[in-house]
């Protein structure tokens, strides 16, 4: 519990920290003055001063932030100037008094940082690590004693070629067509040590819910996909870009299901959610783990873009307001809507987490079974 405690942590501070950076380098490149980057949230433990930022840890060991000169929440600017005062100096280097492309940048930044590390480690899996797929084989992998395929012959590590006839190049062509014929003699054409023969089993209609028809577990094959190093860019950027549709696709699902029926859909996972999904992760090794920050990674990239008041993505919108208007949105007004938006999300936040720490009292799996 505790290692899965740190892990977590660790993996939150790693996530919202890259996403910093993007900020913190943008905003350094347009010479914007940078007045603290910190590591965790306030309380501040210690920090230190290099040149005109201050590098700060504090107590609150989740995350980290970045504070511009002239940036308020709203995304506008806390610093009074006077009307035709020349924006020199440090007013110069404010937030809020640079351009709208500019601002744009900075905004979007970490959200790319997000997007780009998700992409550099499933480069990784492609490239070095190499990516486990299901093949085109189907093998018995265990067989239960007294069972029609026992009696039938059938053993572990045959590999089943065809059944009735139809090529099997998936479990759920064998497990469809099972459920088809109860009670009937169904003929297997199998693999075994190089030989190929048939084996007719008759799929029982009353069995245990831990056996199955015929008393056998299958499964596919592994196989190891890898690219050459100058192509698994490319394919990592593919990937990344799918599951980032995937994961905005089902983020309006969760929306929908919300609305329409006032509840948390299955599969939705908060902080206590996700803290448990990382035990899991751990429990299979580093590479799952790995694999796990790629997804997190990309889920706080899309949700972070989302014209959401309180996130980037809402403060973007009111900067591309501004640029399309070529006037300021009203800073009270834009600072309620952030509030309200920061107020919902915390609610929602809420919400979420009660449901994932009735799950863990209850022992439900955080994932629906299929």
């Amino acid at each position: 519990m505790i290692i899965t405690i740190i892990v977590f942590l660790l993996i939150l501070t790693l996530l919202v920290l890259i996403h910093e950076a993007g900020h913190f380098f943008v905003a350094k490149f347009f010479k914007i003055k940078v007045e603290e980057f910190g590591v965790g949230l306030p309380p501040r433990a210690f920090g230190i001063k290099r040149g005109e930022t201050l590098y700060s840890v504090n107590w609150l060991p989740i995350g980290g932030f970045v504070k511009l000169y002239g940036e308020d929440d709203a995304g506008g600017g806390s610093v009074k100037i006077k009307s035709g005062e020349k924006l020199s100096g440090d007013l110069g280097r404010a937030f809020y008094a640079r351009p709208v492309w500019q601002r744009a940048l900075i905004i979007v930044a970490g959200v790319f940082m997000n997007f780009l590390l998700a992409v550099v480690i499933i480069t990784y899996f492609f490239g070095i690590a190499g990516v486990q797929t299901p093949g085109d084989k189907v093998i018995i992998t265990e067989i239960v004693k007294n069972s029609p395929a026992d009696i039938s012959g059938l053993k572990s590590q045959d590999v089943v070629t065809s059944l009735n006839g139809m090529k099997v190049t998936s479990p759920s062509q064998i497990i469809e067509t099972t459920r088809k014929h109860l009670g009937e003699k169904i003929t297997l054409e199998i693999r075994r040590n190089d030989e190929t023969k048939k084996v007719e089993v008759t799929p029982r209609k009353n069995f245990p819910a831990d056996e199955g028809p015929m008393g056998v577990a299958i499964s596919s094959n592994v196989v190891v996909t890898k690219y050459p190093l100058w192509q698994a860019p490319f394919v990592g950027l593919i990937e990344a870009l799918k599951y980032s549709w995937l994961i905005l696709a089902g983020l309006f699902g969760v929306v929908s299901q919300l609305l329409t029926q006032a509840q948390i859909p299955k599969g939705v996972a908060g902080p206590v959610g996700i803290a448990q999904l990382t035990g899991q992760f751990i429990a299979v090794g580093p590479l799952a783990v790995l694999s796990f920050v790629s997804l997190l990674s990309l889920n706080l990239a899309i949700l972070n873009v989302l014209p959401i008041p309180a996130l980037d993505g809402g403060r973007l919108f009111f900067i591309l307001i501004e640029g399309a208007l070529g006037k300021k949105v009203s800073r009270s007004f834009e600072s309620k809507a952030h509030a309200i938006g920061m107020a919902i999300l915390l609610a929602l936040i809420a919400i979420i987490t009660l449901s994932d720490l009735i799950r863990l009292i209850t022992g439900q799996p955080i994932l629906p079974k299929q």
